[in-house]
């Protein structure tokens, strides 16, 4: 067998490099010195990367590679299979243009399974096609197609409550201690931006202390227009950990509400008076979804363009399931429907059916479901324009049988144990504090489900909150909670309760094990899951 590995992996990266005498004729300054731009007489005409580079959606032989730049630019990609770039495949990417607000992907293709490589992005002033900016360099790591360890990290909301980057604190420091951890790739489970929380120039915790943020027009108010979400998206990469993290670190991406606004659902129409030009959740979304394309590396689905669910396959290993909670669910209410119809919905029919079919159909030992919110977390919705009483996730909070959209949970369990689909694994973020999970039908009150974990990791900059009630519906086990429960509400960064969590599943023995650790890296939490067989 470690023949055939290695045969398998000699065989990819030679045709890899056959690949780049077929790529197509660049620019002679990229593509003679690709290391040295264009003579230019001044660096500010140069086209600027002010949020780096980025990869994402990889596959065995695919990845997105992304940037923005500042002008009418032609996106230039090198990737090799060593540092020195000296095996370099040149590829000419698209335009970046105003309409994209000059940010750039390019899904590339053709690339060996299993391997760390380099890129390297240029972009060509369309205006003047001799001025190429300078080189942004990353780095990525493509999916086996053979048994091997792979690792991952798994966090989210970021920018929320006002906490915005503070170079006092280090900005997003939890970016830093994500990147040393060195993941293959990273789950950003929502709320990537707070499109609804201003970043003001500074703010005070509830103790008086000082809180000083970078600000950004994007930033000043809450966003109303396709030019305030995009500003939203932009503000993050002003954070130099995430830059860096980005570089070198594949992304994820799902969404939650606060990529447009609090607890939203489609067909709102939002009674808060913070939004003075356009109160409708749909239209907001439209413009949000669109931003989170653009200033994502996420390639787009050939037969639904707007899709945000989808699955990657990681070798024999693992298999991620990256579900959207908010695109399909019917509006927040008590949650009691007896029925699960389209006023019950969560993830809608159409993509339940979806997870269903993909889960019996994976060959890989573990399943991860990488879901937008927590299955038994119950969190309200207490917006001020909304009625009382209403929910926001799956939870309602009565610890009976599957009401509401608990309904979906309760038909995807039940089909999971009746298939036998073992070593199904869930990790989520949104309620901004680390927790760790086991769920029994021993303890449940809804039984027709196998053991499984769901582990909670977050935030990545934002407000810490909890612990939320637990709903005992599907019987969750509390083994692990990072904060206490008697903790004051929003608490800031300044108090250290930022979270990540990271997986590892062994390449000998397949065993995953989970752990949850804080700003800083220090771990707080580990469990090891052998897989069952």
């Amino acid at each position: 067998m470690p023949q055939i590995l290695a045969a398998r992996r000699r065989l990819g990266r030679r045709a890899f490099l056959a690949g780049a005498a077929g790529s197509l004729v660049l620019p002679r300054a990229f593509a003679e010195t690709p290391a040295a731009p264009a003579i230019v007489t001044s660096e500010k005409v140069r086209p600027g990367l002010p949020c780096g580079v980025m990869s994402g959606d990889v596959t065995d032989s695919r990845a997105v590679i992304w940037s923005k730049t500042d002008r009418p630019a032609r996106m230039l990609v090198e990737v090799a299979a060593t540092e020195s770039f000296a095996d370099a495949r040149r590829v000419a990417g698209p335009a970046a243009l105003e309409d994209s607000d000059f940010t750039a992907r390019l899904d590339l293709g053709g690339l060996p399974p299993g391997e760390t490589l380099f890129y390297r992005v240029v972009f060509q002033d369309l205006g003047d096609l001799k001025t190429l900016s300078a080189p942004a360099t990353g780095r990525l790591r493509t999916a086996p197609l053979w048994r091997q360890t792979v690792t991952f990290a798994f966090s989210g909301d970021e920018a929320g409550q006002g906490w915005g980057i503070n170079p006092d604190i280090g900005g997003y420091r939890i970016y830093e201690a994500m990147r040393r951890a060195n993941p293959d790739f990273f789950i950003h489970s929502g709320d990537q931006i707070y499109a609804d929380n201003p970043i003001a120039a500074e703010i005070r915790t509830d103790d008086g202390r000082p809180w000083k943020n970078l600000t950004a027009p994007g930033k000043a108010q809450v966003a109303q227009s396709l030019v305030d979400y995009r500003g939203n998206f932009a503000y993050n990469f002003l954070d130099a950990n995430k830059r860096r993290f980005a570089a070198e670190v594949p992304f994820l991406v799902q969404w939650d509400d606060h990529e447009v606004r609090n607890n939203w659902y489609p067909g709102q129409i939002l009674g808060d008076e913070r939004y003075t030009k356009e109160r409708s959740a749909s239209l907001l979304a439209a413009w949000a979804r669109r931003a989170l394309f653009e200033y994502n590396p996420m390639r787009f689905d050939v037969d639904d363009p707007e899709r945000v669910y989808r699955s990657f396959s990681f070798g024999p290993a693992l298999e991620v399931f990256m579900l959207d909670e908010r695109s399909y669910r019917g509006p927040n209410s008590p949650n009691r429907q007896s029925v699960l119809d389209a006023d019950s919905a969560f993830v809608g029919a159409a993509q339940l059916d979806w997870l269903k079919r993909r889960l019996l159909a994976s060959k890989a030992t573990w399943k991860l479901v990488a879901s937008d919110m927590p299955i038994s977390l119950v969190v309200p919705d207490l917006n001020p324009d909304v009625p009382k009483d209403t929910f926001e996730a799956w939870a309602n909070g009565d610890n009976g049988p599957p009401l509401g959209r608990e309904l979906e949970l309760a038909s995807l369990f039940a089909f999971i144990k009746k298939n036998a689909i073992k070593n199904v694994v869930w990790v989520t973020a949104d309620v901004h504090y680390a927790a760790a999970y086991r769920y029994s039908p021993d303890t449940a009150q809804f039984t027709e489900f196998s053991p499984f974990w769901e582990f909670v990791a977050g935030p990545i900059n934002a407000g810490t909150f909890g612990p939320n009630e637990i709903d005992r519906t599907f019987g969750p086990e509390e083994k692990f909670l990072s904060i206490p429960k008697d903790m004051k509400q929003n608490r800031s960064p300044l108090d250290g309760r930022q979270y990540f969590g990271l997986g590892r599943i062994d390449g000998a023995t397949s065993a995953l094990t989970v752990s949850l650790h804080d700003i800083d890296g220090a771990e707080l939490y580990k469990v090891e899951l052998p897989p069952d067989a």
